[in-house]
């Protein structure tokens, strides 16, 4: 059985190593869990292990907004401090406070 173990946590604030966004985690896969289309998308070279905690972003640059899909090989956390500014973060988190954002709704 594999066993994996997310290195960050839901309402934190990340980067993505290569590629000039950040994003809030509101979700964990423990194992790559998207399409094999969009994998294959990826370039050869490029394309992370699928054995590993992939994560769901709410992701900015400095001109857009959008959910972006990230492997955690792929990410840093952000320490700048700065809150990021997408329009579906107050859908699942409170205020941001202390570098990250509370959870705002149930999980089940």
């Amino acid at each position: 059985m594999l066993a994996s173990r997310a290195k960050y946590h839901l309402g934190q604030v990340v980067r993505h190593r290569k590629h000039p966004f950040r994003g809030v985690v509101f979700d964990v896969d423990a194992i790559f869990s998207n399409t094999q289309e969009w994998y294959e998308a990826i370039p050869e070279e490029n394309r992370p292990a699928k054995d590993q905690p992939f994560y769901h972003l709410l992701a900015e640059t400095e001109t857009s907004y959008y959910v972006a899909y990230v492997s955690e090989q792929n990410l840093i956390p952000d320490h700048s401090g700065e809150p990021v500014d997408h329009p579906d973060l107050q859908d699942l988190f409170g205020d941001f406070e202390d570098g990250r954002y509370p959870l705002q709704f149930q999980m089940n």
